[in-house]
């Protein structure tokens, strides 16, 4: 049984801001023909920030496609070409005004490979110095200490329900 899929034409049907949309004819073992329906995106990073008092940094802010307000490790999207820590050390900087003295990368992980090839890279941060946040011009949040005890409890009662921020802090907690 042959596990991989022949890409035989693809098909570019949206090309915006942050992601792209594509469709693929594929040919499957057995099975003929197959459209399979991409998003792809350039991937991201989030930091688990933790400082001297073990407290995780979190942001709260309002995200479109839930409608809602929601916590959050400070994260972004990877620029093109850009190094993953290179992106964790600018978006923790934007958001927070947090640098860290030091940056581990805990984690990688596919978001959702079922139909995105989004890849997100989690760094554990440390050793942080407090600054001025500079946000993007359409970025609008609010930063919280939060012991990191209290945050895995947030995920259990879930009160985090964002998949990055999730992962991020339970790893975290093992690793701290």
């Amino acid at each position: 049984m042959m596990l991989e899929e022949k890409t035989i034409s693809s098909d570019r049907i949206y090309t915006g801001k942050v992601i792209s949309v594509k469709v693929d004819t594929v040919e499957v073992e057995n099975k003929g023909y197959q459209k399979r329906e991409i998003v792809e995106h350039p991937g991201a990073v989030g930091v688990v920030a933790i400082n001297d008092n073990n407290e995780v940094v979190l942001v709260k802010q309002f995200r479109k496609p839930i409608e809602k307000v929601i916590w959050e490790i400070p994260a972004g999207k990877l620029e093109s070409g850009e190094n993953p820590k290179e992106c964790a050390i600018r978006e923790l900087k934007e958001e927070t005004g947090y640098e860290a003295e030091n940056l581990k990368l805990i984690h990688k992980f596919y978001t959702s490979s079922g139909f995105s090839n989004q890849k997100i890279y989690i760094y554990l941060a440390t050793g942080l110095n407090a600054g001025e946040n500079k946000l993007d011009e359409d970025e609008s949040l609010e930063v919280y200490n939060i012991k990191l005890e209290e945050a895995y409890n947030m995920i259990i009662k879930n009160e985090i329900e964002d998949a990055k921020t999730s992962i991020g802090i339970l790893l975290a907690k093992e690793l701290i």
